[in-house]
């Protein structure tokens, strides 16, 4: 029996809007805990390495973050597997660079480049949850 939460996804299990390259390794990165479901997420890692091509490995990636160059909605993330999520805004310091998490229409996440003056609000914002945790609404009853 298992004990505690899974640590280890492999590339065939991973959401496939991620499009893991299936012949470079067997693992893909666990995504943290956090504001995103593993589903709907996208870890920054491959947010970096594969969408970016700003590193070309995982270590790459954590020597980026751990100079906290990395903002993720204005605060500097450090945890390379944070995941990141639908309207979620980063931004990286040293090229002065804004991106926004959409989808695209087929549901996979697209990276598209903003100007600093957007960066500073979010789109799409869940104020209060009002019912079901399941169908949360905006706020307005």
């Amino acid at each position: 029996m298992a004990r505690g939460p899974k640590k280890h996804l492999k590339c065939v299990a991973a959401p496939k809007h991620w499009m893991p390259n299936k012949l470079t390794g067997v693992f893909a990165p666990h995504p943290s805990t956090g504001p995103h479901k593993l589903r709907e997420c996208l870890p920054l890692i491959i947010f970096l390495r594969d969408r970016l091509k700003y590193a070309l490995t995982g270590d790459e990636v954590k020597k980026i973050c751990m100079q906290h160059f990395i903002k993720i909605d204005g605060k500097v993330r450090t945890d390379i597997t944070y995941p990141a999520g639908f309207m979620d805004v980063i931004s990286i310091d040293r090229t002065g660079e804004n991106f926004c998490l959409t989808y695209d229409t087929k549901g996979r996440f697209a990276v598209h480049c903003i100007a600093p003056e957007e960066a500073k609000y979010k789109l799409c914002k869940v104020k209060d949850i009002c019912g079901d945790k399941r169908n949360p609404s905006s706020g307005n009853p």
